[in-house]
């Protein structure tokens, strides 16, 4: 009976510890500052995307452009607004791409704001998320 009354004891001043030591309070600053965000040299594995590739990602402020100014032309717009017309010239812009280019172009276009069409997005996801996995394939 001794025994089992210090092991309960023991479990109750671990579990006090270890509540003490993982309080959201206590956290660092770079946990509670953006809930969902990681250091840029960091990838949480989480995403499909890590943050460091991600398409809209706060890394970089300067707008880019990647040979597509007339796509200014389309701020404002919401992305299932867009005339078939549109759709194509996104989409002709992204395939023309450099590989390394399209998530800097993304987040270019979101600055501008300019919103993707519905469908250009999510091929966009699709490339991005098919070069992450081609990459740690490697």
């Amino acid at each position: 009976m001794i025994a089992a009354l210090i092991i309960f004891a023991a479990l109750v001043v671990t579990g006090f510890v270890l509540w003490i030591l993982d309080r959201p309070d206590t956290q660092d600053s770079k946990e509670t500052a953006l809930p969902g965000t990681v250091e840029a040299d960091e990838c949480c594995g989480m995403h499909i995307t890590c943050e460091k590739d991600s398409l809209v990602s706060a890394m970089s402020t300067e707008i880019e452009y990647y040979d597509d100014e007339e796509l200014d032309a389309y701020v404002g717009i919401g992305a299932d607004e867009y005339s078939d017309e549109a759709i194509e010239e996104f989409r002709n812009v992204l395939l023309t791409l450099l590989p390394h280019d399209i998530a800097g172009w993304a987040r270019s276009c979101s600055l501008r704001g300019i919103t993707l069409p519905t469908p250009v997005r999510e091929e966009l996801i699709l490339i991005v998320s098919e070069a992450r996995a081609a990459k740690t394939a490697l």
